[in-house]
């Protein structure tokens, strides 16, 4: 009788199917999961399984879903033995040819980060991606493949290796390029290459994804990039189409070493960020904590983007307890607006100063 009462009390489920058994069927494919540390959030993804097939699902439907998860959970698997190195990601032309100036810049470039330290991700294609993989060498590598009609194989640096991975979607493989890099890096290149740099601006401009370097490199002496900022200049910010801060997402250079300065320099200070309070306040997590007065001159600086309050120093926030190799890491809480994102970029360089 007691076990009854407690069960009639207990209050239901958010998100649910309606059949109390196929719920507890549910129930119990979660508890022999069991230590698992999140039940509830993968219980949803085995809910919303159930109700694509009450809904009714075409195979086709399905069948979408089944090969995004799937490569998706390769790739998670595969990036969780290196979650604590940093990589960075390289776009450009599969076109280039290695006697292309292009090329070699994205040869000195893989060469430069993996001697930093830092792994390269590209499409593990050739040309571009090719070389950034070549300048690495395959240690240091991660190829993220697309599955195409008529290309792509993938290049010999990154072939048959165990962080190669192929993807059916182009949806599924954007995710990882952007969510495991701490910076990202655009060569010139044709359609894919500009499909990639928007939608990695996009999904910083509109708050999507955490924010990092977006780095546009030429070849020395190259105007391939300057003529692209013509084009957002004086086509998109001159018409109201985005925020002159908008044009601090992205840094233009024909230098790698300039390149490697402005990844530096962004980790500077910076370490990450993350939302709390129900996503009405900002977290800053620093590398080492900011003087009062560098404080007070970020809240005079940024004041505009700030919805009340103010810029303050702060411990670590009960919703980071699941980020615990984070938790002593200075803080900075910000009640940001969440609509100027190129101004908190401007705020993230001048944490950096």
């Amino acid at each position: 009788m007691k076990d009854q009462d407690t069960t009639s009390v207990t209050p239901p489920r958010s998100f649910d199917v309606e059949s109390p058994e196929l719920s507890k069927l549910v129930d119990r494919l979660i508890g022999e999961l069991e230590p698992y540390p999140h039940p509830e959030i993968l219980r949803e993804i085995i809910v919303t399984g159930v109700k694509l097939a009450q809904d009714g699902a075409s195979k086709g439907d399905i069948k979408i879903l089944r090969s995004a998860v799937k490569e998706m959970r390769h790739a998670f698997r595969v990036f969780a033995h290196y979650k604590d190195i940093p990589k960075v990601t390289i776009f450009g032309s599969a076109r280039s040819l290695p006697s292309d100036p292009e090329f070699q810049v994205a040869v000195e470039l893989g060469k430069r980060l993996a001697q930093s330290g830092i792994m390269v991700i590209t499409g593990a294609g050739s040309g571009v991606m090719g070389a950034g993989h070549l300048g690495a060498g395959r240690e240091m590598s991660f190829g993220l493949n697309i599955l195409l009609p008529f290309e792509q194989e993938a290049n010999q640096t990154i072939a048959n290796d165990e962080k190669l991975i192929n993807f059916r979607y182009f949806f599924t493989r954007k995710l990882f390029f952007v969510k495991e890099s701490c910076a990202l890096v655009l060569l010139p290149g044709g359609f894919g290459t500009h499909d990639e740099g928007f939608e990695c601006l996009t999904l910083i401009q509109t708050g999507k994804t955490h924010p990092v370097p977006i780095i546009m490199l030429d070849k020395p002496g190259g105007d391939y990039w300057r003529a692209w900022q013509n084009f957002v200049e004086n086509h998109l910010a001159q018409r109201g189409f985005i925020s002159p801060e908008d044009t601090s997402l992205y840094y233009i250079t024909d230098s790698v070493e300039d390149v490697c300065h402005q990844i530096r320099t962004f980790y500077k200070r910076y370490h990450s960020s993350r939302y709390v309070n129900f996503k009405t306040t900002l977290v800053i997590r620093l590398k080492e904590a900011l003087e009062e007065d560098h404080i007070a001159s970020l809240n005079e600086e940024f004041a505009d983007i700030l919805t009340s309050g103010k810029i303050e120093a702060c411990k670590a926030f009960p919703e980071e307890s699941d980020e615990p190799e984070l938790f002593d890491l200075p803080r900075l809480s910000v009640p940001f607006d969440q609509h100027h994102f190129g101004r908190l970029r401007q705020l993230i360089d001048a944490i950096n100063r």
